[in-house]
């Protein structure tokens, strides 16, 4: 055997333990984690795919033979192709539909339509047949205090014990972080739309 060949078996050898000692920890960890219960999922920060994730999250779950309802805040009028496509395979949408609150420019009414689809959650939230809700961009509703934070928090915390939530959207409220067992933050580094590109059809919505 030829020292490039020696080399390459050390790096092999080497590869193979460390692989070995990962797997350990992995199947370590997977054998702690014991319980069983729904989970509440929160995707925020300021960049782009935060609702684009939960959806696939609701893609996954459908998959998988769960039932799931969508409520959309700020973004109802927009076509949406994602409910498009999870309408057809049962997924039930409440739709704000009011559109982005600077296009109204009317606080009275956002709050109206928000408490409106807020009563819809509230009904996914309490039906223990529903798996997996998401809330996709309620936390400008309680950023903008369209809605009342203790409430929402309130029937989030009492929904069915094995019922999964996901919440997406911008600045959410410290509580909502730590209510929840996994928060993601997605940072925005470069977006086409600040460099004058319009957005796209089946990419941007």
């Amino acid at each position: 055997m030829d020292n490039t060949d020696k080399k390459q078996q050390v790096r092999n050898e080497r590869h193979k333990a460390r692989m070995a000692r990962l797997k350990e920890k992995v199947d370590a960890k997977i054998a702690a984690a014991t319980d069983d219960k729904g989970l509440l999922l929160v995707l925020t920060g300021n960049g782009k795919g935060k609702s684009t994730s939960g959806f696939g999250m609701i893609t996954r779950a459908v998959g998988h033979g769960l039932s799931a309802g969508v409520v959309q805040f700020i973004k109802g009028n927009w076509e949406c192709g994602e409910r498009n496509l999870l309408e057809k395979v049962g997924v039930s949408f409440a739709v704000m539909n009011t559109g982005f609150t600077w296009d109204t420019q009317d606080r009275e009414k956002d709050i109206a339509a928000a408490e409106t689809v807020w009563k819809e959650a509230k009904k996914l939230l309490a039906d223990p047949t529903i798996d997996v809700v998401m809330l996709d961009e309620i936390t400008y509703m309680l950023s903008y205090d369209y809605l009342d934070l203790d409430e929402v928090l309130d029937a989030i915390s009492h929904r069915p014990e094995q019922q999964h939530v996901i919440v997406t959207g911008r600045g959410a409220h410290k509580q909502l972080l730590e209510m929840a067992d996994t928060v993601s933050e997605i940072n925005n580094t470069k977006h086409a739309f600040e460099a004058g590109i319009k957005v796209q059809k089946g990419i941007d919505w």
